[in-house]
């Protein structure tokens, strides 16, 4: 088959899927964050807990919460690397040292999933299955949560402060969501002979008549939860691009759509939970152009034929696995690392330079194309935020988003989460590039000046970008096993996935302490005209219902107000059949900027690029600019 024509069909496939999963499942993740029932299983981890789930939580309780469990998350997963060698199930694999078992910890538990060993060599299957792929599961769910955290801010009318329950939503998260999609990707990958056994290897004789050995082990399981959960750690070196986890075309497209689907998705779940679809289309529209436009650059320049090997073979193939292609590798690399998934099914060393920057780029950008699972959603809505303070300035109109103002403290909560990731990469490359021992960890070196020393830069910026932007991938040339590296990649992972949540949850506080206009003082009397309802989580809602309207509006754990009657406008937010989804009341005016629609849509796709060009560009033309330049 034509190559191009191989590579239209597949990203029409992609498409597709995605297309006839957005409403379904987005509004699914929606009712399962917004429902006042909880499941037996959940009422059983409440109980054992002992978590009151209708208990709420103000900003500050909800960030202690996160961090608490990740504190735990961290200590657990440490000690189970150092105790490996004397637990069940080693395999004769020794406890792991320190410093790889403190980067390994951060790294899975802020989902990021850098690993600098090579895992069927140093871990056991015990601690891939109880360890790794628990922490893909609950870190996953850690950004679901957050993300919405943030919605109820923007859709809390009482003006309480009161953002929900964490531990309801890592729970909800977990068990609701991210394991039944676990299990039916599991069970696909395995029709497409991915492997999923107890035992840990087998021996074989090569054709050549020599004895081998090979591990096998639990690899669809994981490898669905680390591309659902947009983790990206394997269980083998070659991660996707190994047979036993990745086995044909098929399965490599279905993992592709696995590591999209639910960042999507949760813009379809943004704009249900606020009341107006409108504000989930605009988001997609920026991602998805944002997506579209890095994947045909990167597929432009892995197209052409640089270099004489790439001359003789006819196409840029180093590095590339042959089952897939130019294509499909270049489909996945895009995908991968615009959504902080760091899963690889190619050498992304050995991309051309021009490609290899549009992946470093992808990155750089806040990893909001679409982002992670929730970090993507929280991500692009705190540009959103940024861009609706400096848009309201630029043409005189009030900041403020869903009618909730943007005032100071909220345009620095903003400001601090966006200078997070810059000043982690920009610090951390700069103070190991003039490091002498980093010399030894770069496979690529040379005069200054020269193509080697150039992509030994590129190796190193790569390296504190995926760290900071919680993305896990590599450029394979550089060797991280040092302490330096092991420690100050940890503590990047560590500082680029808690500082900006954070900073989200305290934006979301201050947004969810605010009444909106037209709110009653105590910020639980409805307006006249307006009923209230209670929700689970112990929030009201307000609905407004007028000539041959019926039905009352939901939200994520906090009132949402809604308006019927001619002028309202985008009849796919009228109410569905079981009277769910309403509009939201019309916060936009004639003195504030409206957060949905082609002009907003084009101010936050400017916005993003500004901030990270602004930010980055010197950085850039040092490493890829000048390599593709020569």
């Amino acid at each position: 088959m034509n190559p191009a024509l191989a590579a239209t069909l597949q990203v029409a496939l992609l498409l597709v899927v995605l297309g006839l999963a957005y409403v379904p499942l987005g509004d699914y993740m929606a009712s399962v964050y917004r429902s006042e029932r909880d499941l037996g299983a959940e009422r059983v981890l409440y109980r054992l807990a002992r978590i009151d789930p209708k208990r709420q939580q103000t900003w500050v309780g909800y960030a202690l919460a996160v961090l608490a469990f990740s504190v735990v998350s961290v200590l657990f997963l440490y000690l189970l690397q150092r105790l490996q060698g004397v637990l069940p199930w080693a395999d004769g694999k020794p406890g792991i040292n320190p410093a790889t078992a403190f980067n390994t910890a951060v790294s899975f538990v802020s989902n990021t999933n850098w690993q600098s060993y090579s895992p069927e060599q140093v871990m056991s299957n015990l601690t891939q299955m109880i360890g790794l792929a628990v922490q893909n599961f609950a870190s996953a769910a850690v950004g679901l949560a957050v993300a919405v955290a943030l919605i109820r801010g923007l859709v809390n009318r009482r003006g309480d402060g009161q953002l929900g329950n964490f531990w309801v939503d890592l729970v909800r998260g977990v068990i609701r969501i991210l394991l039944p999609l676990s299990i039916i990707m599991a069970v696909i990958l395995i029709t497409q002979g991915a492997v999923q056994s107890f035992k840990t290897g087998f021996d074989f004789t090569t054709l050549n008549g020599a004895s081998a050995h090979s591990v096998v082990g639990p690899f669809a399981s994981q490898e669905a939860i680390k591309e659902l959960g947009t983790n990206g750690g394997g269980t083998l070196s070659a991660n996707s691009a190994h047979p036993f986890s990745n086995p044909t075309p098929l399965s490599n497209i279905v993992e592709i759509i696995a590591l999209l689907i639910i960042p999507v998705c949760l813009t379809r779940t943004y704009g249900t939970l606020v009341g107006d679809r409108r504000q989930g289309y605009t988001l997609l529209g920026v991602m998805a152009s944002l997506w579209g436009i890095m994947l045909a650059v990167s597929w432009y320049f892995e197209s052409r034929t640089n270099g004489v090997a790439a001359q003789v073979a006819g196409a840029m193939m180093e590095g590339k696995e042959q089952r897939f292609g130019i294509p499909a590798s270049v489909l996945f690399a895009v995908s991968t690392t615009g959504t902080s998934t760091g899963a690889v099914n190619s050498a992304h060393d050995s991309f051309s330079a021009g490609g290899g920057g549009v992946l470093l780029w992808n990155m750089l950008l806040g990893e909001v194309a679409p982002g992670g699972v929730g970090s993507g959603l929280y991500g692009i809505l705190m540009m959103a935020v940024v861009t609706v303070f400096v848009g309201g300035l630029l043409v005189g109109r009030s900041p403020e988003f869903l009618g909730k103002k943007v005032g100071q403290n909220e345009i620095t909560m903003a400001a601090l989460y966006v200078l997070v990731m810059p000043a982690l990469v920009l610090i951390g490359a700069g103070i190991t590039v003039v490091l002498s021992s980093t010399l030894d960890a770069q496979g690529n070196g040379g005069s200054p000046g020269t193509a080697g020393s150039i992509h030994g830069f590129s190796e190193v910026l790569y390296a504190f970008a995926s760290a900071a932007n919680n993305n896990g991938s590599a450029f394979g040339g550089l060797t991280v096993t040092s302490d330096w590296f092991q420690s100050s990649l940890g503590f990047a992972m560590l500082l680029g996935r808690f500082l900006p949540i954070v900073f989200v949850l305290a934006l979301a506080g201050l947004l969810a302490r605010q009444r909106p206009r037209g709110a009653k003082a105590d910020g639980l009397e409805p307006a006249p005209g307006q009923e209230v309802s209670r929700l689970g989580a112990g929030a009201p809602r307000t609905s407004t219902s007028g000539p041959g309207r019926g039905g009352d509006a939901v939200s994520a754990g906090a009132p949402r107000t809604s308006t019927s009657g001619q002028g309202a406008a985008d009849g796919d937010a009228d109410a569905d059949s079981r009277g769910a989804v309403a509009l939201e009341a019309r916060t936009d005016t004639a003195s504030t900027l409206p957060t949905h629609g082609l002009l907003f849509g084009a101010l936050l796709f400017g916005t993003i690029l500004l901030v990270a060009g602004l930010t980055f560009f010197p950085a850039m033309a040092l490493g890829p600019i000048a390599e593709a330049a020569l």
